[in-house]
Parts: structure tokens; C-alpha cells; sequence
């Protein structure tokens, strides 16, 4: 269960900032989001606030995906493939759950200077 901390609130509307940025038809990782915000080793921590995104239709969770380039979260979105299909739908090409040409539709979010 996630800790909801107001430390936690604080990290997690830092993270959905960050994915507001995504532009259409790009994605990012989990590591990245988490670099961004100067906190290198909380991909997992990113991972947590994606998931607990999913009631708010302003941060595109689906746009975030590891660092291969895998859709794992997948399994947190409602419906069979969304997750592939909201990429797709924004010209991604997915195969298999993995994005086919990563470099190409990967975004990498700005240091934060913090």
C-alpha cells in the first residue's frame, strides 16, 4: 500500500508536473521522471505515483513507461491493452508490450536544477 504522506503528495504532484510535459506522441521512463526531479533512485517511487494517477485525466500515465522501453504499467489501466492503445492512438508503434523503436518516440525530461 502506498504511504500517503504529505511528502509522498508533495513527490508524486512533482511527478505528474513532469508528465504533463510528455509531448503527444513521445515517452519517458520511470528513471528519467525521477532524475528530473533529483532523485535518481526513485523510479519506483515514480512507478507508485503513475499508478495513483489514474482518476485524473490530466497526467498521461500511459506516456510513461521503464526504461526498455516496456509497458510496464500496463496492468493498471482498465480495458485490455488501453495502454498500447492511447500510445498508438498517438502514433507510438508498440509490439509485444515494447515500444519498436525506443530512441525514436523517447522524450528526456529537463534536470531539475534543485
Amino acid at each position: 500500500m502506498i504511504n500517503k504522506n504529505p511528502n509522498n503528495e508533495n513527490f508524486f504532484e512533482r511527478v505528474y508536473e513532469i508528465a504533463r510535459q510528455i509531448p503527444y506522441g513521445k515517452v519517458t521512463s520511470y528513471g528519467a521522471i525521477a532524475k528530473a526531479l533529483g532523485a535518481v533512485r526513485s523510479a519506483r517511487m515514480v512507478g507508485w505515483a503513475m499508478n495513483a494517477s489514474h482518476n485524473r485525466d490530466d497526467v498521461p500515465a500511459h506516456r510513461v513507461v521503464n526504461r526498455l522501453g516496456l509497458l510496464s504499467g500496463k496492468h493498471h489501466f482498465d480495458g485490455t491493452n488501453l495502454m498500447q492503445q492511447l500510445l498508438e492512438s498517438e502514433g507510438v508503434e508498440v509490439v509485444d508490450n515494447q515500444i519498436v523503436n525506443f530512441q525514436k518516440y523517447y522524450w528526456e525530461p529537463s534536470v531539475s536544477s534543485e
